[in-house]
């Protein structure tokens, strides 16, 4: 049985219908990502999950109580779930351990034990508690607004693209350090982000938003892999697009003969590759004659981003698929390690690894 259930929840804010009928399951001790792009309803979806707003239609159901149905709703205070928002909203006028222990009672027993141990857990020195919010990093305000968060003893915390202020570095250690947290902590957390690797990386369930509903929900690795069409292949990362022809599990594309994971027979079908399934080998203009079935390409365009680089790649002879003015001369927009890239002009092999993924 699932731990947070949603059903058929729409939220209207005059004409606009910010969520258009959204269902969605979310295991006990599991983390959720929900992606998409501004504006899909994701803040709105998280909103009305934490009590802030009812839904005008549906129901959401935690751990067995019904949250809302319809109009009809639990306040806020009263369904046990924590939430940490983009910027902290830490009060700037607390020191930092009143900040941390906001939602416990003043006569709690052993409260400043408590929020030691909370700050403890969070990564943050005792020294730090007397202090005020504008004396912490980003990254520090950010931890404090997690431990005031769990000092609820929340059932679900909901996490409101919370490391979005960050700088890359700190960005990717503070998620697998939150990430490790919630886990020891057995919480269900959801999470709210416009980062797909952030998503992919962090959830063991994806869900991908698009005007107001989820386009696809899944393990990041289905997602990634097996997207449910373009929106959500391009979404989730780079994506090569493909027209084909496929038959027996193989399909003839402009990359030639490729192996896809449908055994189905159509004609004119779109399949994708991730750019890391083309491997490159460097060889000459030479090197291609005699060989008719292997794919070749010339380096156009490359662009040094440190430890990767982005290059261009033209088809030198590529075979005639079905729909074949769908690529033309289009070059494949690779990632490849900036330490040994081919450079302008280069002329390289193409392979492909794995196999392909043919949109429904």
């Amino acid at each position: 049985m699932s731990f947070l259930e949603l059903t058929d929840v729409h939220k209207h804010y005059g004409p606009v219908a910010a969520l258009a009928g959204v269902d969605l399951s979310v295991a006990s001790g599991s983390r959720t990502a929900i992606v998409g792009p501004s504006g899909c309803g994701k803040t709105t979806l998280l909103r009305l999950i934490a009590g802030f707003e009812a839904p005008d239609q549906g129901r959401i159901v935690l751990d067995g109580e019904v949250l809302a149905n319809g109009g009809a709703a639990v306040p806020a205070y009263r369904r046990g779930i924590g939430v940490v928002a983009q910027d902290g909203a830490l009060f700037p006028h607390l020191s930092i351990a009143a900040n941390i222990g906001f939602g416990m009672r003043h006569h709690e027993d052993k409260r400043s034990e408590r929020i030691a141990e909370l700050a403890y857990i969070v990564g943050l020195d005792k020294a730090i508690l007397k202090r005020r919010p504008h004396e912490l990093s980003g990254g520090q305000q950010q931890r404090v607004a997690l431990a005031r968060a769990m000092a609820m003893k929340p059932r679900l915390m909901l996490l409101d693209e919370p490391f979005s202020a960050l700088d890359t570095g700190l960005r990717a250690s503070m998620r697998k350090a939150v990430a490790e947290l919630l886990e020891t902590a057995g919480i269900t957390t959801i999470l709210v982000t416009h980062d797909q690797a952030e998503a992919l990386s962090f959830a063991s369930q994806v869900a991908v938003m698009r005007d107001g509903k989820f386009s696809q929900v899944g393990t990041p690795r289905e997602l990634y892999l097996k997207p449910k069409d373009r929106m959500v292949a391009e979404f989730l990362g780079d994506a090569i697009i493909l027209p084909a022809k496929i038959a027996d599990g193989f399909a003839n594309s402009p990359l030639g003969r490729i192996a896809v994971d449908s055994t189905e027979r159509r004609d004119v079908v779109r399949i994708m590759l991730r750019p890391e399934q083309v491997l490159l080998k460097r060889t000459s203009r030479e090197g291609m004659s005699g060989t008719p079935d292997m794919l070749f390409g010339e380096v156009t365009e490359s662009e040094f981003a440190g430890s990767m680089c982005t290059i261009a790649v033209r088809l030198l002879n590529s075979p005639d698929p079905p729909d074949a003015a769908a690529i033309g001369n289009t070059p494949l927009i690779l990632r490849k390690p900036g330490m040994d890239t081919p450079v302008v002009g280069e002329i390289v092999r193409l392979t492909v690894l794995g196999k392909a993924h043919v949109f429904t």
